[in-house]
Protein backbone atom coordinates (compact mmCIF):
# COMPACT_ATOMS: atom_id res chain seq x y z
CA UNK A 1 0.00 0.00 0.00
CA UNK A 2 1.36 3.24 -0.83
CA UNK A 3 1.57 5.55 1.89
CA UNK A 4 3.51 7.40 4.50
CA UNK A 5 4.39 6.62 8.02
CA UNK A 6 4.72 8.89 10.46
CA UNK A 7 6.91 8.33 14.05
CA UNK A 8 8.24 9.73 16.86
CA UNK A 9 4.84 10.94 18.70
CA UNK A 10 5.10 10.93 22.37
CA UNK A 11 3.89 13.07 25.78
CA UNK A 12 5.93 15.96 26.92
CA UNK A 13 6.12 18.74 29.31
CA UNK A 14 5.29 21.94 27.93
CA UNK A 15 8.77 23.63 26.96
CA UNK A 16 9.56 20.72 25.95
CA UNK A 17 11.19 19.39 22.19
CA UNK A 18 10.28 16.18 20.13
CA UNK A 19 11.21 15.50 16.75
CA UNK A 20 8.43 13.63 14.30
CA UNK A 21 10.05 11.30 11.48
CA UNK A 22 7.77 10.85 8.14
CA UNK A 23 9.02 7.81 5.77
CA UNK A 24 7.87 5.54 2.84
CA UNK A 25 8.97 2.12 2.61
CA UNK A 26 7.51 1.88 -0.81
CA UNK A 27 8.44 4.84 -3.01
CA UNK A 28 10.86 7.51 -2.42
CA UNK A 29 9.85 11.52 -1.22
CA UNK A 30 12.65 13.17 -2.98
CA UNK A 31 9.62 14.45 -5.63
CA UNK A 32 7.10 15.39 -3.48
CA UNK A 33 6.47 18.37 -1.32
CA UNK A 34 5.73 17.08 2.25
CA UNK A 35 3.66 18.61 4.71
CA UNK A 36 2.59 17.94 8.90
CA UNK A 37 -0.63 18.51 9.64
CA UNK A 38 -2.18 18.24 12.51
CA UNK A 39 -5.93 17.59 14.30
CA UNK A 40 -6.60 17.78 17.75
CA UNK A 41 -10.12 17.18 18.95
CA UNK A 42 -12.84 19.07 17.99
CA UNK A 43 -10.82 20.80 15.76
CA UNK A 44 -9.71 21.43 11.95
CA UNK A 45 -7.00 19.92 10.67
CA UNK A 46 -4.26 22.59 10.53
CA UNK A 47 -1.82 23.12 7.81
CA UNK A 48 2.12 22.82 10.30
CA UNK A 49 4.63 23.03 8.10
CA UNK A 50 5.94 22.02 4.54
CA UNK A 51 8.84 21.21 2.34
CA UNK A 52 9.47 21.45 -1.14
CA UNK A 53 6.04 22.75 -1.57
CA UNK A 54 3.91 25.27 -3.37
CA UNK A 55 4.38 27.09 -6.51
CA UNK A 56 7.92 28.06 -5.43
CA UNK A 57 9.16 24.46 -4.13
CA UNK A 58 9.74 26.06 -0.47
CA UNK A 59 9.43 25.38 2.83
CA UNK A 60 6.43 26.84 4.80
CA UNK A 61 5.27 27.51 8.46
CA UNK A 62 1.79 27.92 9.71
CA UNK A 63 1.61 30.66 12.49
CA UNK A 64 0.75 29.31 15.29
CA UNK A 65 4.67 27.22 14.92
CA UNK A 66 6.86 29.69 13.40
CA UNK A 67 10.20 29.96 15.14
CA UNK A 68 9.40 27.22 17.16
CA UNK A 69 9.23 24.16 14.45
CA UNK A 70 11.82 23.30 11.92
CA UNK A 71 11.19 20.98 8.97
CA UNK A 72 13.87 19.33 7.09
CA UNK A 73 14.44 16.31 4.40
CA UNK A 74 17.15 13.86 4.45
CA UNK A 75 16.64 12.40 0.99
CA UNK A 76 19.31 9.82 2.03
CA UNK A 77 17.09 8.09 4.81
CA UNK A 78 13.69 8.95 2.67
CA UNK A 79 12.76 10.71 5.80
CA UNK A 80 11.21 14.19 6.19
CA UNK A 81 11.49 15.70 10.14
CA UNK A 82 9.71 18.14 11.63
CA UNK A 83 11.67 19.21 15.01
CA UNK A 84 9.06 20.69 17.56
CA UNK A 85 10.47 23.06 20.18
CA UNK A 86 9.71 24.80 23.20
CA UNK A 87 6.23 22.82 22.93
CA UNK A 88 2.76 24.40 24.05
CA UNK A 89 0.08 22.55 25.76
CA UNK A 90 -2.46 23.80 22.17
CA UNK A 91 -0.06 21.61 20.89
CA UNK A 92 -1.21 18.56 21.69
CA UNK A 93 -2.94 16.59 18.32
CA UNK A 94 -2.74 13.64 16.37
CA UNK A 95 0.36 14.70 13.38
CA UNK A 96 -0.14 13.59 10.22
CA UNK A 97 2.27 13.49 7.22
CA UNK A 98 0.79 13.71 3.42
CA UNK A 99 2.48 14.07 0.04
CA UNK A 100 1.81 17.41 -2.14
CA UNK A 101 -0.27 15.59 -5.03
CA UNK A 102 -2.13 18.67 -6.48
CA UNK A 103 -1.08 22.11 -7.87
CA UNK A 104 -3.30 25.33 -7.37
CA UNK A 105 -3.52 25.58 -3.48
CA UNK A 106 -1.57 27.01 -0.77
CA UNK A 107 1.53 25.56 0.13
CA UNK A 108 0.09 24.77 3.52
CA UNK A 109 -3.67 23.34 1.81
CA UNK A 110 -4.72 19.98 3.15
CA UNK A 111 -6.55 19.87 -0.29
CA UNK A 112 -3.34 19.52 -2.28
CA UNK A 113 -2.14 16.32 -0.36
CA UNK A 114 -2.44 12.64 -0.52
CA UNK A 115 -0.78 9.55 0.50
CA UNK A 116 -1.72 10.43 4.31
CA UNK A 117 0.00 8.57 7.30
CA UNK A 118 -1.91 6.90 10.03
CA UNK A 119 -0.71 9.52 12.63
CA UNK A 120 1.07 10.07 15.53
CA UNK A 121 -0.53 11.26 19.00
CA UNK A 122 1.74 14.39 20.69
CA UNK A 123 0.58 15.39 24.44
CA UNK A 124 2.17 18.49 25.86
CA UNK A 125 1.14 18.56 29.67
CA UNK A 126 1.74 21.49 31.75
Amino acid sequence: QVQLVESGGAEVQAGGSLRLACTASTFTLKPYGIGWFRQAPGKQREGVACITCGRENGIAYGDSVKGRFTISKDDAKNTVYLEMNNLKREDTAVYYCAAEVATGWGPLAAEAYGLWGQGTQVTVSS
